[in-house]
């Protein structure tokens, strides 16, 4: 993976991180060093990311309201949204996919995350996995390798290519 590449964080990459391996109280240098990664312009992730984290109203609700806010790009490009058309389109012809899951799809934050890596060529990172033969949700790595998307990483892999080294 080239150096210099920017990577776009799903909800589950914040999510996780806060209620497990990476909570505020126990280490606060992972959240400084997101922070500090985003100000450098090599982490992101888009507005209704931001949406679906502040719906928590918790520790993490806040922390992506402060040090992280100016991290969530718009999805209101004229081409973001030509794209989340392409990626609806896509998932909406999918037979292996059951309605409910389209439809969740839809609704959620997945679709336009996948949507803006397309336009600006970004790295998604997300816990989500290939799942060539799921039909109850619509994996995000399924739909960005059908777009030709970089492979998706993990927050693990993300980490190791910024060079972050935590304690």
């Amino acid at each position: 993976m080239p150096s210099d590449e920017v990577f776009a964080l799903d909800a589950n990459v914040f999510i996780e991180a806060a209620r497990r391996y990476y909570a505020f109280d126990l280490v606060p240098a992972f959240w400084e060093k997101l922070a500090e990664h985003a100000s450098g312009g090599r982490i992101e992730s888009i507005d209704r990311v931001k949406s679906e984290l502040e719906r928590g109203h918790d520790e993490l609700a806040e922390w992506v309201g402060g040090p992280f806010a100016g991290a969530f790009a718009s999805t209101a490009g004229e081409d973001i949204v030509d794209a989340y058309r392409e990626v609806i389109r896509w998932v909406e012809g999918q037979s292996q996919f059951l309605p409910p899951a389209k439809a969740e799809f839809a609704a959620g934050a997945d679709g336009w995350l996948v949507a803006y890596a397309i336009v600006k060529e970004r790295v998604v990172v997300t816990h989500e996995v290939v799942a060539p033969d799921v039909r109850r949700r619509v994996p995000i790595p399924n739909v960005c390798r059908a777009f030709g998307l970089p492979p998706c990483i993990d927050t693990f892999q993300m980490l190791r290519v910024l060079g972050v080294r935590l304690g």
